[in-house]
Parts: C-alpha cells; structure tokens; sequence
C-alpha cells in the first residue's frame, strides 16, 4: 500500500536537498581552492621571478667589483700608487721574507691535537 507524503518524516523530504547542498558546497569549495592555490602559484613565480633578477643584479656587480680589485691590486697601479703618497717603500729582499709551513691536515678519524689554556692553579 502506497504511502501519503504526509505521514513520510520531515528528514526523508530534506534528505535529496541537503545531498545537492553538500555536493554543490564541495564542488564551489573545491573551486575558491584551486583559484587560491593557482593565485599562490602566480605569487611565488612573480617572487621567484625578482630574486633572479636581483641575483643577476649581485652577479654582474660582483664581477665589476672583482675587476675593480684586480686593476687596484696590480703590481704597476700599487707602485703608482705608492710613488703618489711619497711612501718610499721598496720591495723585500728575501732576506726578509719568512715563510712558514702550512700545517698538516686532521683526518676525521685522527683525534684532535689542540691544547688550551687553563688556569695554571688547576691541578687538572
């Protein structure tokens, strides 16, 4: 025997309309979710964009700077330069040159050699 609407309970008749409320809520939040992300894509592309530019910037400065130093660190503009100030100074004999020898390297399995000071009434 067929049953009357009336006597069906209220969750029955809102039962399809909240299904279609939460499949529309997911798929329009499944879209601001996409076009949020795609905008955070946008963003850190435009960021990634500017810091390569700037460190093309730093690189290309870097280089003139290291050109610079070069040209002021040459032998004929150093003796220029020297000659400029009045500073009388000569080259050094190698009489006066002392070298000293590089120390041996530690391997990561030789313990360490070093000593530190203490303070001299510790009987450590």
């Amino acid at each position: 025997m067929p049953r009357n609407r009336k006597n069906q309970s209220a969750a029955l008749r809102f039962g399809p309309a909240l299904k279609a409320l939460l499949v529309c809520a997911l798929i329009g939040g499944s879209g601001v979710g996409y076009i949020s992300l795609q905008q955070q894509v946008y963003h850190l592309a435009q960021t990634k964009m500017s810091r390569e530019q700037q460190l093309d910037q730093l690189r290309e400065q870097n280089r003139r700077l290291a050109a610079a130093y070069r040209e002021l660190t040459a032998d004929p503009t150093l003796e220029a330069r020297i000659r400029e100030l009045h500073l009388d100074l000569v080259p050094a004999q190698p009489a006066q040159v002392v070298r000293l020898p590089e120390p041996p390297e530690q391997s990561a399995a030789q313990p360490s050699l070093r000593q530190y000071a203490g303070d001299p009434s510790d009987p450590r």
